[in-house]
């Protein structure tokens, strides 16, 4: 190490190839990668070994940070998404921005044990009580950046516009917390977020057709495509949904948000789930993208995404966690594949390589960052080197050693994670954040 500038051997290291590669060496000067070189047989002079496999760092395209405290409250009983979504408004309920922040350091912390550099906040509990603004009106979005920083990770905060409490009908109880009083309102007040810092950026979010009106949806779209920014909403994750939109437009969800403008390469459809061919083949003829969460999607009975279609149409896919039930983003890769395999009864709809493209590289650009997502000069330094030497993955030879990555590995094979040149997690271990601790104390302090 010399100044800023860190050297790296990676006993092997994923290049976005079908294969990873042996000996390679990574010198990393700021925030940036300078140099990749593989056919390294060993490690030069001064350079950090990282003994097991190497991947860009990954990134969870969709999470709602606060849902993290419903983990193992939520999954008894019988019931559906919208038995869960109550369970939901009662936490919303009980945070104030000083918890909130504490809970989204100790999530986002948890995610960085489990390799993901960065994170896309859906962040749409934007208000106290009733609905009342804080002094600051983006207090609550302030709290989750500061909460990523100190976390040690990178953040795009996709703030949501949220209006209505269902097709036509007005914003109720714990409702009145998210929702601004028009869509110029919600505008206004991302706008007044003003400079972010270097590792944090904004995006925007229509919440859903139900509770965001076409001409609303029309002007959140215009306003992101104004400013280059990316656009996530969730569409089609229930038949619910579907339904109503049908009954009060004529409309399927995606076909409703492309009509307001909303469709298009900068767009990320969430879940995706329950959607006709036309839908599909919309969103691949924009060239847009789909992020699945699988498992927030079977933990709530959602069903299974048509992934494999959806990327054969042209659209790209990334992965989120959601709700995060886990926060593993191997299971979210795995999990594509596997839904799939039962869904239709055959295997290899989807290659391991393809799998983690959309966790790392697709993933980064669906939240605004790509320039991350791969090892290559230029990209932004993100490392994550999972052992090899585990028991789960005891065997993993070098010519298969991405599909025992994806389809054996979990979040606690991370050993090592760098974001933008700085190291965070050594040895399995948070370098400043007695994780475990911090989500107990944060998940009681909201909890009866």
């Amino acid at each position: 190490m010399s100044g800023d500038r860190t050297t790296y051997w990676c006993e092997l290291a994923w290049l976005g190839g079908e294969c990873p590669e042996a000996g390679v060496v990574v010198e990393v000067e700021g925030q940036r990668f300078a140099r990749v070189e593989p056919e390294a047989p060993k490690p030069p002079a001064g350079a950090e070994r990282l003994a097991g496999l190497t991947i860009p760092g990954l990134a969870n395209a969709h999470s709602h940070a606060f849902h993290r405290a419903l983990r193992g409250r939520a999954q008894g009983g019988r019931g559906s998404f919208w038995t869960w979504r109550q369970q939901m408004y009662e936490l919303a309920e009980v945070l104030d921005p000083d918890a909130y922040q504490a809970l989204a350091r100790a999530t986002f912390a948890e995610m960085a044990l489990a390799g993901i550099t960065a994170v896309g906040e859906f962040h749409y509990l934007h208000h106290a009580h009733g609905g009342a603004p804080y002094d600051d009106p983006n207090e609550v979005g302030r709290a989750l950046i500061a909460a990523a920083s100190e976390a040690g990770i990178r953040i795009t905060l996709l703030d949501s516009c949220y209006l209505l409490g269902g097709f036509g009908r007005p914003l109720e109880g714990g409702q009145l917390r998210f929702g601004d009083p028009s869509a110029e309102a919600w505008a206004e007040r991302v706008e007044a977020l003003g400079e972010l810092g270097a590792r944090a950026r904004i995006g925007a979010a229509i919440h859903s057709v139900r509770a965001v009106a076409p001409d609303s949806a029309a002007l959140v779209a215009a306003w992101a495509g104004e400013r280059s920014l990316p656009l996530h909403a969730h569409v089609s994750e229930q038949p619910a949904e579907n339904e109503a939109c049908l009954a009060a437009h004529g409309r399927t969800p995606a076909a409703l948000l492309d009509d307001a403008g909303a469709v298009s390469e900068a767009f990320t459809a969430v879940h995706f789930t329950h959607v006709t061919d036309d839908d599909v083949a919309l969103l691949g003829a924009a060239n847009g993208r789909c992020c699945l969460c699988p498992t927030t999607e079977r933990d709530l009975a959602d069903g299974v995404g048509r992934g494999r279609a959806i990327a054969d149409a042209g659209a790209r896919l990334a992965l989120g966690s959601d709700s995060h039930a886990v926060i593993d983003g191997f299971e979210e890769m795995r999990a594509v594949e596997l839904d799939q395999r039962l869904a239709t009864g055959e295997r290899g709809h989807h290659a391991a390589a393809e799998l983690l493209r959309a966790g790392c590289e697709h993933g980064h650009a669906s939240i605004g960052w790509p320039e991350a997502g791969r090892i290559a000069p230029g990209a932004i330094a993100d490392l994550v080197t999972v052992g090899l030497d585990g028991v789960g993955l005891a065997g993993a030879t070098d010519e298969h050693a991405l599909e025992s990555l994806v389809f054996a590995a979990t979040a606690a094979d991370v050993r090592q994670v760098v974001v933008g040149g700085r190291p965070i997690v050594r040895d399995g271990r948070h370098l400043e954040l007695d994780v475990a601790a911090e989500l107990r104390d944060a998940i009681d302090a909201v909890s009866e």
